[in-house]
């Protein structure tokens, strides 16, 4: 379905990346700031008379299919008054009739081709622009010509018809209503400080509700003629294509599109300036707990394509690593006052970047925290950082290039797009990323610490501030005169000494004895073009080369047991297990220190228990491989148990307590469990008091040392890209020296069932913005096969078919509904069915009256086959696609050995999906209905 993607608060956001977009080498003597960067030649680019702009890049990362974006230099921001709302409203209209296409056209075309409205297609809606895509069209040269008389289409050609608009105000309306919250509400409040009042702050893309579903055909259609025009237009084909053909047929196809004679200027809203601080503080009945962010903002450079504009973002964004860093420390100790806190300098409008301080005090201690993250930045600015410190962040930031090099041509079709959306709206030059590192590591070359200080007090100045607060009834909220104390205490606080950092010289494994063990077999499985070594210790390792990814290795080991081997008391340590392990660092190294040992280094491992199964899944690139060893080497070996990262994560369980009293989404899931399953059910239990008192640091040590004590239990698969005779001397060395034992495990069946076999019940909750939601199932035993696997999965997705079309379309009644459907092989082999949505409470008995009528049509044989064939395609599709990466291999693995069957083996899929009728979908729909238990369980709004 359609999303509005809402570009208001990304300084909100955890901000360490750096502006990769920039440039390039050529001439890098000297470092002459002024020349421009070298730009990626693999990337064409190119102007049609009329002022359309075309981008094309040929790559085969997913063979056989191409993207096809068109980028819109049109948002919200352009709306008048009497159209707020419509530039979102338009997106959504470019899917409801075109010249080529009438009515759903558009979708009908690519979903018989195996595309998913949602994911394939989608578009989105900005402040300052819109952006449509249709992704993985197969490239065969007919479905070429589609794509881009679509993109045609989006270009010129709506048809706006009144009744596709009128059909069309009823989804946009419930799209409002499901993004309703007290978050959403808090936003509305504090926008116009974060825009110091300038026209973004009334122009959210969603819109008004008033406009949407009164504003006249006129002034939809005004606003289509003014913006949507070639000069404000690019596009994008992105995939495995022949360039100069499909550039050739751009200019045939798109040239032919007049341009607007006399357009209107395309403005840009400035934020205007401040001297003084800016501030609001907004509160809502539905949240209840704090944060503010801290914002600067600055002017945004008109062009960054020189090796100046490359610096810059390299010191603004090792500014914003190390600042970063040093917060994340200090969060993780008991006594700091602030559960997280997050530092960034990004975009902020089309004018302007901001850094940003964004913090999440622990109840009531707004004021501490605020001066103690506050205090941190101020320490950095007026001390600058440690040479400890930037020679890491250094060495990361090289990694880093070194990486996305190696792997330049596994860049997915999205990440491509991004840098040409940057190009084509903000001028951020795509560069060759070779040339730019090499200009990069002159850059680091010859950098001082100086210039990294001086980098941080250009961004953090006295002008343009701006401080929104998040308060809590009841609270001692962050007033503006208490902020203004607080900073000006801080900025001129004479007892601030300078952070102090003495880290390094240490590796993983510094100090700790390996004795090496052996592979005493190799068995050679020429199906998989696998092998399995079996380990000294009684481990079998499954390993595939693969380097459809190149410079990317993958690793899983797997057991049985889980948590259904737990104790009922035992559960709730169980789920802060996995959290407790990442606050506790690995082997000798804290939380904090474990990071600066692996500097450089990308690789990470973590672990996870699942109801049946434990886990350590890994990553890494090819050469830090033997890191990611090393690493799983200490899970199993010298597993770390910190009681401080125990106390700091008792600390955000608190907190979560409290920030989940009045969250209308957390009342309806605890309503769900209790409907379902009972109030006091030992293994659905409820998060409250009673729930965290059982929480011990002694039962999670406990339980981490029963599941992932003996390794000899695991299963392991490395897939990846390392040679196997690399691969063999490491597995000695760090999986075959793991001490193991003969114990084997197996699950058992903890299943929970509900508490009758029909629960129909209505829910009435207290709401700020009043909407029903409904949660429909049903299940039943039935077998376990692959062939009923995938007509579970069809069945669920036929419906969502349906739904679309009758549930969002026809009725406008909601924005969209979620469905699944399924087939569990253990711990009991059952089908489900689950149907989700919110909607408007008065249409709430209409609508589900259509999703019962849907799934009993499919029961009785009223079946649509173009739903199956759009189904069926869209599997095949997607299955020869996932074939192009790694991860396929992995699920090729671990699917033969413990599931028992060949992926690659066309029976065990292709085979069958070529033959499921619409008689075998019926089938399994009467048999999934017939006596099954169910449930329907629909929230309301307290009157």
């Amino acid at each position: 379905m359609i999303k509005q993607h809402v570009k208001v608060i990304p300084f909100l956001l955890f901000v360490v990346s750096i502006t990769l977009n920039t440039h390039g080498q050529e001439a890098v003597e000297n470092l002459e700031l002024d020349r421009l960067l070298p730009i990626d030649q693999s990337i064409r680019k190119g102007v049609l008379p009329n002022g359309l702009t075309y981008y094309l890049k040929s790559t085969d990362v997913t063979k056989d299919v191409a993207s096809y974006y068109i980028i819109q230099n049109v948002g919200s921001v352009l709306e008048n008054d009497n159209q707020q709302g419509l530039a979102h409203f338009l997106e959504h209209m470019a899917f409801n009739g075109t010249k080529n296409f009438e009515g759903k056209g558009i979708l009908n075309t690519m979903q018989k081709h195996g595309l998913v409205f949602g994911k394939d297609i989608n578009a989105y809606t900005s402040f300052d622009e819109t952006v449509y895509n249709i992704n993985n069209i197969p490239t065969i040269p007919e479905l070429i010509d589609t794509g881009l008389l679509v993109l045609h289409d989006w270009s010129n050609y709506l048809l706006l018809t009144d009744e596709e608009i009128d059909a069309e105000r009823g989804v946009i309306k419930e799209e409002w209503r499901t993004r309703q919250s007290g978050g959403m509400r808090i936003l509305q409040k504090n926008i116009g400080t974060m825009f110091n009042h300038s026209k973004y702050a009334q122009r959210l893309p969603i819109g008004l509700m008033d406009i949407v579903e009164n504003f006249e055909y006129k002034a939809l259609r005004d606003f289509y003629h003014d913006w949507y025009r070639t000069d404000l237009q690019a596009i994008a084909i992105i995939g495995d294509i022949d360039v100069d053909q499909v550039e050739e047929k751009i200019k045939v196809l798109f040239s032919k599109i007049p341009a607007v004679n006399n357009p209107k200027k395309r403005f840009v809203i400035d934020i205007p300036d401040n001297d003084d601080m800016l501030y609001s503080m907004a509160m809502d009945e539905e949240v209840t707990t704090s944060n503010m962010s801290f914002g600067i903002r600055h002017p945004k450079p008109l062009k960054e394509e020189t090796v100046a504009s490359l610096k810059t973002s390299l010191l603004n964004g090792m500014v914003t690593r190390m600042l970063s860093t040093r917060i994340n420390e200090l969060s993780k100790k008991p006594d700091a006052t602030f559960l997280a806190a997050r530092i960034g300098y990004s975009d902020h409008s089309r004018t302007t970047k901001a850094f940003n301080m964004a913090v999440y005090p622990k109840p009531n201690q707004q004021h501490a925290a605020f001066k103690s993250v506050l205090t941190e930045v101020n320490r950095a600015v007026k001390f600058g950082f440690a040479k400890a410190e930037i020679d890491r962040t250094i060495t990361n930031f090289k990694s880093y290039y070194e990486n996305q090099i190696s792997k330049k041509n596994d860049i997915s079709h999205n990440r491509i797009v991004k840098s040409i959306q940057d190009d084509y709206l903000n001028n951020v030059a795509i560069t060759d990323i070779e040339k730019e590192f090499d200009i990069v590591k002159t850059i680091f070359s010859v950098l001082k610490p100086e210039e990294i200080h001086t980098a941080l007090k250009k961004l953090y100045t006295d002008k343009n501030r701006f401080l929104t607060v998040t308060g809590v009834k009841g609270n001692n909220n962050l007033t503006k005169e208490d902020a203004l104390n607080i900073i000006n205490e801080v900025e001129h606080d004479t007892s601030i000494e300078a952070y102090t950092d003495d880290f390094g010289g240490k590796t993983l494994i510094s100090g700790i004895t390996i004795k090496k063990g052996t592979i005493t077999s190799e068995e050679e499985n020429e199906a998989l073009a696998s092998t399995t070594f079996n380990l000294g210790n009684g481990i079998k390792v499954h390993y595939k080369f693969a380097n459809k990814n190149a410079n990317d290795v993958k690793l899983k080991a797997i057991s049985k047991g889980g948590r259904s081997l737990l104790n009922d008391s035992d559960l709730p340590s169980a789920d802060l297990l996995t959290n407790v392990i990442q606050f506790s660092g690995l082997g000798d190294y804290s939380a904090t220190d474990l990071p600066k040992v692996l500097a450089g280094k990308t690789a990470n491992t973590k672990i996870n228990i699942s109801g049946l199964t434990e886990n350590i899944s890994g990553s890494s690139v090819t050469k830090d491989t033997e890191t990611m060893l090393q690493m799983v080497y200490l899970r199993f070996v010298k597993p770390r148990f910190d009681e401080s990262g125990f106390d700091v994560i008792m600390q955000n369980v608190e907190n979560y307590k409290i920030r989940r009293k009045e969250n209308i989404s957390e009342k309806m899931r605890d309503s769900m469990t209790v409907a379902l399953y009972g109030n006091n059910n030992p293994k659905r239990r409820l998060f409250n008091d009673d729930f965290i008192k059982d929480i011990s640091f002694d039962k999670i040590k406990m339980i981490y040392n029963d599941r992932f004590g003996n390794a000899a239990d695991f299963e392991f698969f490395i897939v990846g890209d390392i040679q196997k005779d690399a691969l063999k001397p490491l597995l000695e060395k760090y999986i075959a020296s793991i001490p193991t034992s003969n114990v084997k495990e197996s699950w058992k069946d903890n299943s929970t069932p509900w508490l009758s076999r029909k629960i129909d019940k209505d829910i009435y909750l207290k709401m700020e913005d009043p909407k029903s939601s409904v949660r429909i199932s049903y299940k039943n035993d039935y077998k376990y096969s692959l062939k009923n696997a995938l007509l579970a999965r069809a069945f669920g997705d036929m419906l969502d078919l349906r739904y679309t079309e009758t549930l969002r379309e026809e009725e406008g009644g909601t924005y969209g509904a979620s469905t699944s459907a399924g087939l569990s092989k253990r711990p009991l082999q059952k089908a489900s069915v689950s149907v989700n949505f919110d909607c408007n409470p008065e249409k709430v008995e209409t609508l589900i009256a259509i999703v019962h009528e849907e799934i009993n049509k499919i029961a009785n044989g009223d079946i649509i086959q173009v739903d199956l064939d759009k189904t069926l395609t869209n599997y095949l599709k997607e299955r020869k696609q996932q074939k192009d990466y790694n991860s396929y291999d992995m699920r090729l693995l671990t699917r033969f050995y413990r599931e028992g069957y060949n992926m690659n083996d066309s029976k065990n899929f292709e085979d069958i999906i070529n033959n499921i009728t619409v008689k075998d979908i019926q089938n399994f729909a009467k048999a999934l209905l017939k006596d099954a238990k169910s449930y329907e369980i629909v929230f309301k709004p307290k009157v």
